[in-house]
C-alpha cells in the first residue's frame, strides 16, 4: 500500500494567507495497520479529512472577521481544519477536534507550514462522555450532518461542551438534517438563525446550503 499522493496550496483571506498540505482528491487511502478500520472509518470514508470542501470554505471566511477575542473557541470535526489554521494565524484560542486517526498529523504538519504554534487537539468520539476537552465560548464546524445518528449526537457534543453563555457556527450544505439539529438544541437553551451565505465567488459552485447560527 502506498502513501497518499498530496498537494500544496494556498487559501487567501484578505491579507492572510494560509498554506495547507491535503491529500491530491478523494481517491486516496493509506491504513495499512488498519487503525482507521478498528474506528469504523471505511475506505471510501477515509479520504473525507484530508480535502478541502466548499462548506469549510464559507466556514472560514464567516469567521475571519468575526470577533473571536477572549473566546475560548471549538472547532468540531475539524478534517482538514482551515477555519482552526486562520483563527490560529489570528491568534485565537482555538482547540481543534476529529475522529479520523490522520488528521492531528496534518492539523500539526499545516500549523508548521504556517510558521504558527501548535494547535491543541484531541481526537474526539461524539459519543464519549469523557473527554478532556471543556467548556467553550464558540463553537464552529461544517459539513457535519452526514447520517441521521450524526445528529443526536452532535447535539449532545455541543451541548456538552457549551459554556452557558456560547454561540455555535455551523456550516451545512444542505443536507436535510439542520431542522432537526435546531430543534434538538432548542431543548438546551439555544436560539437559532439561518443565513444564506453571501459574495462566494471563491467557490467553484454556487452555494446551495446554509449558516447556522445558534446563540444561548
Amino acid at each position: 500500500m502506498t502513501n497518499p499522493r498530496l498537494c500544496y496550496q494556498t487559501i487567501e483571506f484578505g491579507e492572510i494567507d494560509i498554506h495547507l498540505c491535503t491529500l491530491r482528491d478523494k481517491q486516496e487511502f493509506h491504513d495499512p495497520d488498519g487503525i482507521a478500520e478498528s474506528l469504523g472509518i471505511s475506505s471510501a470514508a477515509w479520504p473525507i479529512f484530508g480535502v478541502v470542501w466548499p462548506s469549510s470554505m464559507v466556514l472560514a471566511h464567516f469567521i475571519s472577521d468575526y470577533d473571536t477575542q477572549s473566546k475560548r473557541i471549538l472547532e468540531v470535526g475539524c478534517g482538514i481544519a482551515l477555519s482552526s489554521l486562520l483563527l490560529n494565524k489570528q491568534c485565537a484560542d482555538i482547540t481543534a477536534t476529529d475522529y479520523h486517526p490522520e488528521v492531528h498529523k496534518f492539523l500539526q504538519r499545516n500549523a508548521q507550514l504556517n510558521d504558527d504554534n501548535l494547535i491543541a487537539f484531541e481526537q474526539a468520539n461524539w459519543s464519549d462522555k469523557n473527554d478532556s476537552l471543556g467548556l467553550f465560548d464558540l463553537i464552529i464546524g461544517s459539513d457535519l450532518l452526514y447520517e441521521d445518528e450524526h445528529v443526536q449526537l452532535l447535539a449532545d457534543f455541543i451541548a456538552g461542551h457549551s459554556k452557558p453563555n456560547c454561540q455555535v457556527i455551523i456550516v451545512d450544505p444542505g443536507r436535510g438534517r439542520k431542522n432537526k439539529l435546531s430543534n434538538l438544541l432548542a431543548e438546551s437553551g439555544f436560539s437559532s438563525t439561518q443565513l444564506k451565505p453571501t459574495h462566494t465567488d471563491y467557490l467553484d459552485n454556487d452555494f446551495k446550503g446554509h449558516i447556522l447560527v445558534y446563540e444561548r
